[in-house]
């Protein structure tokens, strides 16, 4: 995907969680809590911790995942190398697919603010 795509993607999948958000408010709240207290700094960083979620996102084969987690992981400065050896990870956790999905993720990282260092 392009940047446009992936840009794209992310803002329609944004659209749909908003629905799905405005119809089970309680839930869609406590995943939130849920969220930041997982990605809170702590002894492992913030950008350690988006590195992880992109790698089970691969492993799991969830776009939307791999979207999200490439571009926070992007936003707090994770750097080309760094990505590549979160998708060795979890492509040596996840066979096959996650090599697809590994090269989904680059180019989500890429195409999503990536530094290309």
């Amino acid at each position: 995907m392009s940047t446009a795509d992936w840009e794209q993607f992310l803002g329609v999948t944004d659209e749909r969680m908003m629905g799905l958000r405005q119809a089970m408010p309680d839930v869609s709240k406590a995943f939130g809590r849920l969220a930041g207290a997982a990605t809170a700094e702590g002894i492992l960083d913030t950008k350690t911790k988006e590195l992880i979620a992109l790698a089970i996102g691969i492993a799991a084969r969830c776009d939307g995942c791999v979207g999200y987690h490439a571009r926070a992981a992007a936003r707090h400065g994770a750097v080309r190398a760094e990505i590549l050896e979160t998708i060795g990870m979890a492509v040596y956790m996840g066979g096959g697919p996650s090599m697809i999905y590994g090269a989904e993720a680059l180019s989500a990282f890429d195409a999503l603010g990536g530094d290309r260092e």
